[in-house]
């Protein structure tokens, strides 16, 4: 049955076109964009997981930012550690130098004077940004390295911790806390420094005493430290509150550091003269070889290179304490280096990963809503073959009731 009412073949021809036209906006709109996905209209699911990944994507490059600023401020700091102990191992070869008699040691300690001033010039301008990690105005610093997302969606950040390495000089207070001489009567630089020669156990001269102030004199507080220096040996003691608290200061420190000395496993003899108080007697056992001992005296709020402040070579005693107390200052400025290389390649490894991470996730991201271009060129070309069909079909459909006039002709 025929109608010129109701015309089914136009509306079947209608629809398709409709759903052609439709289709031919979403190719059209994946082209102009680029994206399958442009908004949560186009599929809401893997639209919101886009955008949670982008919101990160934008997180790591502020991490990024905030990796590239602290690997400089490490970088700087470690490269003032490395100078610092070229500048001590210059330093070391003049007080060497100065061991021997026949030498000018005033000039000597000019040098040395010299080394120590551009020894603090490096400590105060080695700061990044204004973060200085190495004149001991900061214990450490945090580098934001990493942001952190659980599968419940919560997000916490991670830092990476950078701990200072205070080359100050500052900060050391000096005080009487040694006494020292050897047996034949030569007094050795005392106070905060000292140094004597012992020979070989049989010789003239094979032992010397180390003796500790009162806690009135010398005003020891918790946390102070002796480093002594026998030979190759280094003995270190931590002065404690027990040790202030102690009836006879002096006495519990000399005990604590012959302990210290024992344990060390150098070849000397350590003895407590009680009728002496805070009193050791260091005798050489080597009959071979003399043994040079040295002590520095650290006060617990002084730079990690308090003691330079305190090499004097002008003297043969001072130094003979200075020899000592060299190799402690290499020692502390080689570890502050070798920790700041550390870290810096721990944040250099991290950045690395976070411009891989962060690649990987842009990729994740394009993977799930950006157009196939090929898919969609071959697609808008079909569509308009469809489109240019569709119409073709309706102009058709459109006509079929004309036919109908022919009935009443």
């Amino acid at each position: 049955m025929s109608s010129i009412l109701t015309n089914n073949s136009a509306m079947v021809a209608l629809q398709t076109l409709k759903g052609i036209n439709k289709n031919l906006a979403g190719v059209q709109s994946e082209i102009s964009t680029g994206k399958s996905v442009a908004s949560a209209k186009d599929n809401s699911a893997v639209w919101a997981i886009s955008k949670v990944m982008e919101s990160d994507v934008n997180g790591f490059k502020a991490i990024s930012d905030s990796l590239a600023l602290g690997e400089s401020t490490v970088a700087v700091a470690r490269n003032a550690s490395e100078t610092i102990t070229d500048l001590l191992t210059q330093m070391k070869g003049k007080i060497v130098a100065a061991q021997e008699d026949n030498v000018d040691r005033a000039k000597i300690n000019d040098d040395v004077t010299a080394l120590k001033e551009q020894i603090d010039s490096v400590v105060s301008a080695a700061q990044f940004n204004g973060l200085n990690l190495v004149d001991g105005s900061t214990l450490t610093a945090s580098v934001l390295s990493s942001l952190d997302r659980d599968a419940s969606g919560n997000v916490s950040s991670s830092s990476i911790t950078v701990t200072a390495q205070n080359l100050s000089s500052g900060g050391y207070t000096a005080i009487a806390g040694f006494e020292a001489t050897n047996t034949d009567g030569v007094a050795a630089d005392g106070q905060d420094t000292f140094g004597f020669s012992l020979d070989a156990n049989g010789g003239t001269v094979d032992s010397g005493t180390v003796e500790f102030d009162t806690l009135a004199n010398a005003g020891y507080s918790a946390g102070d430290s002796v480093n002594l220096r026998l030979g190759d040996t280094e003995v270190t003691y931590s002065i404690t509150q027990a040790d202030i608290d102690a009836t006879s200061t002096q006495d519990v420190i000399a005990l604590g550091v012959k302990s210290a000395i024992e344990a060390s496993g150098a070849n000397v003899s350590v003895d407590y003269d009680a009728a002496n108080n805070g009193r050791l007697v260091i005798t050489n056992e080597d009959t071979t070889d003399g043994l040079t001992i040295s002590g520095q005296f650290n006060n617990a709020n002084a730079g990690g290179l308090g003691a330079l402040s305190a090499i004097n070579v002008s003297s043969g005693a001072g130094a003979t304490a200075a020899l000592g107390s060299i190799e402690t200052l290499i020692d502390t400025a080689i570890s502050a280096a070798a920790s700041f290389g550390s870290v810096e390649g721990r944040i250099a490894t991290q950045s690395d990963f976070i411009s891989n991470l962060t690649d990987s996730l842009k990729s994740g991201i394009g993977a799930m809503v950006d157009a196939d271009m090929e898919e969609a060129s071959a697609r808008l070309q079909a569509l308009q073959v469809q489109q240019q069909l569709g119409v073709q079909s309706l102009s058709i459909a459109n006509q079929s009731p004309q036919t109908l006039l022919s009935l009443f002709r």
